[in-house]
């Protein structure tokens, strides 16, 4: 029986879970115990980020090798890939077979029923969250935090980690483009934006965004490839 090539995309939610593997082994045995005897895992891909966002640079290279290899994309839950109808949607247009391990028979309009009752959940999440804030204001609660200054402090850090993580993200990519003697910062910039990856602000990219990712101290070890003047 011929063996079918497939890509398995893997997610946690958090850095600290991408360190420890928490979720992580879960997902990747039950990817395993699924493809054994049948398909041919080839490839991987890990992305660390919040369900939310749809901009996941791990997840369009993992269908982009789904593309070049004709492999289908494996994923251990459905809730790993996404939380909303849209994402869903343009994952299914996308022209790249993809199956969820804990419903393998599900069809297109199963997912699509499924990833709408996620998305309800999410927002009716959201919505509970802020009727119990107001509710706690209108006690007299005392909302935020009672140090402005700290606070500052604590969100341009929670920003610097953001931004650790999505560069982190981007450098296996990257990688992948120069190893395909793609090494200039400009022609860097025109594959990402051909492949529809934005930057972390949601842009396009440019030589000077992408040299200033690899400059980054986690991309040192990368910016001798990168040697177009800008």
């Amino acid at each position: 029986m011929e063996t079918t090539d497939c890509i398995a995309y893997y997610r946690v939610s958090t850095d600290r879970q991408g360190r420890s593997g928490l979720g992580l082994e879960a997902q990747q045995q039950a990817v395993r115990d699924f493809l054994a005897g049948r398909e041919e895992l080839i490839e991987s891909f890990t992305e660390i980020e919040s369900g939310r966002k749809n901009d996941r640079p791990q997840l369009t290279a993992a269908l982009d090798a789904c593309r070049r290899h004709k492999a289908t994309l494996v994923i251990a839950k459905l809730d790993r890939l996404a939380r909303n109808v849209y994402f869903i949607s343009g994952l299914m247009e996308s022209g790249v077979e993809f199956v969820a391990v804990d419903m393998p028979e599900a069809n297109r309009l199963t997912i699509h029923i499924l990833a709408a009752v996620a998305e309800h959940e999410r927002e009716m999440i959201s919505q509970r969250t802020k009727v119990a804030l107001k509710a706690a204001k209108a006690r007299g609660v005392k909302l935020g935090s009672p140090e402005p200054s700290r606070g500052a402090a604590i969100r341009t850090q929670v920003l610097q980690e953001k931004a650790d993580r999505f560069a982190a993200n981007m450098l296996p990519i990257i990688h992948d483009l120069q190893a395909q003697g793609i090494t200039g910062y400009r022609a860097i910039a025109r594959a990402l934006n051909a492949r529809g990856i934005k930057t972390a602000n949601g842009r396009q990219w440019y030589a000077t965004t992408v040299k200033n990712l690899l400059q980054r101290p986690h991309g040192d070890n990368m910016c001798h490839l990168a040697t177009d003047a800008i």
